[in-house]
């Protein structure tokens, strides 16, 4: 895979998702935000996914290249990418996305967060913002599942179980395997 691939699809979101967060009056580049992260989200998985058959099977035909320090670099970029992913779809996803939150969504929610006893003081119109679901897709990737967040709907169970099978597979496999060369050299 040339190298810098990996980093396009992030690009190609970042455009939209800005022109979307300093132009909120315009609702066009709401729907550019929406259609960008419909196309460039599933690409980055997909490159993710690649990225990560090509390094399993590397490791299975023992090419001479594949140093420890690699497949530890290589694993701990394609977690961190999982987790980058994941966030922005749980954020684009749930209650309308944004901009649906912030327009009062009455919809059904993919995500149901804990907000702690009354006595918390926590704000009647709280809503999720952006952090709420990078920390949702960092517990789901280190834990394999949901911690504080409970999904609601299938899209969202699915799409948690997708990259806890990729986060598995990254730690146990790749991960597990660098460890084992380093710690043998």
């Amino acid at each position: 895979m040339p190298r810098g691939l990996q980093f396009i699809p992030g690009l190609a979101l970042a455009i939209p998702m800005l022109a979307a967060q300093f132009r909120s009056s315009n609702p066009f580049w709401a729907r550019v935000e929406r259609y960008a992260a419909a196309i460039v989200l599933p690409l980055a998985t997909c490159i993710e996914l690649t990225l990560l058959a090509l390094v399993i099977r590397d490791m299975a035909s023992s090419h001479p290249g594949l140093s420890g320090l690699t497949l530890l670099t290589t694993s701990m970029a394609v977690w961190t990418n999982n987790i980058l992913v994941f966030s922005l779809a749980y954020w684009l996803i749930d209650r309308g996305g944004p901009t649906g939150r912030v327009r009062g969504f009455t919809g059904r929610a993919d995500f149901s967060f804990s907000r702690g006893d009354p006595s918390d003081n926590v704000p009647a119109d709280w809503h999720p913002i952006f952090v709420d679901y990078l920390s949702l897709a960092f517990n789901t990737a280190a834990a394999f599942s949901p911690t504080d967040v409970i999904p609601l709907t299938p899209r969202a169970k699915m799409l948690m179980t997708v990259q806890s099978i990729i986060s598995l597979i990254t730690v146990v496999a790749v991960g597990a395997r660098a460890i084992n060369i380093l710690g043998s050299s």
